[in-house]
């Protein structure tokens, strides 16, 4: 399925691991132009000249999205190139320990920072015009609670409505805003793949409550992503679209 992607200028935050890199991998194998950025500077040009060696036509930044200024600066100076059609905020704190700490800074990361890129990159998009899109990456753990008591369900959980507004608000326009929300992904080194290569039992549990009898990819969080940014979307805004093969029993309407 051509999904009309070709040439279309993208940028993606947190774009060096996981749901982030693949994302990126996504965008670039539907023959996207992609900034990305992230904090750890080795890492971005790490990636930056893999991809590009590749034949991909990516740009990496090192970057603290919770420095406002410079966000804003990414954003401005990659749509001062040739525009932006698609802007993916996927960068998260990952914050699940219940301290004073965490919370602030799952806050100012997943909160602050995602609302900020969106004001930001809203203009750009809306001078884009009809079929420019917004990405946010959620998580079903904002419908459905499991597991021990976390920031980072409640936070990620206070973006929906940010999205719906969005949505409304620039629908005229015709750019689209959207969540994807993610359930449980594995893959070595992350979370659930320290847990699974520990035999812990919260993995064996929550794997045994997925009917699918496996945990998701990052690759198929992206193709939801890439999916929905397309114009074989078009008339699709404001959605929590969940992907987590059934994980979460939670009637979605």
């Amino acid at each position: 399925m051509e999904l009309g992607l070709k040439g279309k200028r993208v940028m993606v935050t947190g774009g060096t691991k996981s749901i982030g890199r693949a994302i990126v991998e996504a965008f670039v194998a539907e023959g996207a132009s992609v900034a990305f950025c992230a904090r750890d500077a080795a890492q971005v040009v790490e990636r930056e000249r893999a991809w590009t060696a590749a034949g991909a036509q990516v740009s990496g930044t090192s970057l603290d999205v919770c420095d406002d200024a410079a966000l804003k600066r990414w954003i401005d100076a990659y749509a001062a190139q040739g525009g932006i059609d698609h802007f993916v905020a996927n960068v998260s704190a990952l914050g699940v320990e219940d301290t004073p700490e965490s919370w602030r800074r799952s806050i100012e990361v997943d909160l602050v920072s995602t609302v900020s890129s969106l004001r930001h990159v809203r203009p750009h998009l809306e001078a884009r015009g009809a079929g420019a899109s917004l990405t946010v990456i959620g998580t079903v753990s904002l419908v459905e609670v499991a597991g021990p008591t976390q920031p980072y369900r409640s936070v990620k959980a206070a973006l929906v409505p940010l999205v719906k507004s969005l949505a409304i608000d620039m629908a005229p326009k015709g750019v689209r805003a959207n969540m994807v929300s993610p359930g449980t992904i594995l893959e070595d080194g992350n979370v659930w793949g320290r847990q699974r290569d520990a035999g812990s039992e919260r993995y064996k549990r929550t794997l045994a409550r997925n009917p699918m009898g496996r945990m998701g990819t990052p690759e198929e969080v992206a193709s939801s992503v890439v999916f929905l940014s397309s114009a074989r979307t078009s008339f699709v805004s404001g959605v929590n679209f969940v992907v987590d093969g059934a994980l979460t029993a939670r009637v979605q309407y």
